[in-house]
């Protein structure tokens, strides 16, 4: 009920931008650029944690993007979905190198467009689900896949993680705490394993989604879980056949120098 609830009254009630609270839109035109200001960009956190992907967000974490992601996650503004959802697809495309057109098997700059590109969001915890009422990432993981397809890029969505032990609230832990409360926290679903099983969980079409990089072990976790389902096939992953897509990272992680 709460979900439905949500839906209706971002209809009937008077909205304000997320972003700025501007009057009677729910995201203005200003605000929305800020998530897609420029190209995706490769983020790395400082410190790295240990078998981090590598990753693409589409802006830093801060002033009108930071609002407009809680409101979405936090306040339940499910609109905000649209405009997240497509600054996740560019960070997917830009992580993949595909860039859109026909998804022609062996075409140019696209020698594996007929296999969908699986997005794999990383999962809510169930109490924090039921309590916002939505998954936020695996709603912007939707959008950003239907994005995708419209652009000519195969892509689904493939809920093949789940939590297989509780963990602690992250907010006000340490990078190396994260590390520490994450560690083995995340498994495949047996979806995911029927996937294997059938060949069809490849690296090189696996993007991990989330909404927001930090530390980066979340995704590390991710990642692992991955790798320790896919170990047969271990040696094309550690060399670049997993990726990772986010709408925002930490501010830091842009000022990287990587040269």
């Amino acid at each position: 009920m709460r979900n439905v609830w949500q839906e209706l009254s971002g209809l009937l009630l008077p909205a304000a931008c997320a972003g700025c609270g501007r009057p009677r839109t729910e995201l203005c035109a200003a605000c929305g650029a800020a998530l897609l200001a420029g190209p995706a960009r490769r983020v790395l956190p400082s410190p790295t944690p240990p078998g981090l992907p590598a990753v693409w967000a589409a802006a830093p974490y801060e002033n009108a993007v930071r609002a407009v992601l809680l409101a979405h996650k936090e306040r339940g503004a499910l609109g905000l979905a649209g405009a997240l959802g497509r600054a996740l697809a560019g960070c997917v495309r830009a992580g993949t190198g595909q860039r859109g057109g026909a998804a022609t098997p062996g075409g140019a700059g696209h020698p594996r467009a007929a296999t969908p590109l699986l997005l794999v969001p990383v999962p809510s915890a169930r109490s924090a689900t039921a309590a916002r009422g939505h998954d936020p990432v695996r709603r912007i993981a939707v959008t950003a896949a239907r994005e995708l397809r419209r652009a000519g890029l195969p892509a689904r969505v493939l809920p093949a993680l789940r939590q297989r032990r509780a963990v602690a609230d992250q907010s006000g832990l340490g990078a190396r705490q994260r590390r520490v409360n994450l560690a083995g926290a995340l498994e495949l679903t047996a979806a995911g394993e029927r996937l294997l099983r059938r060949g069809l969980l490849r690296h090189d079409r696996v993007v991990l989604v989330d909404d927001l990089l930090t530390t980066g072990s979340t995704l590390a976790e991710a990642a692992r879980a991955v790798e320790e389902g896919c170990r047969a096939d271990r040696e094309s992953f550690v060399h670049g056949g997993c990726r990772a897509a986010v709408v925002a990272a930490s501010p830091s992680a842009f000022e990287i120098n990587r040269n």
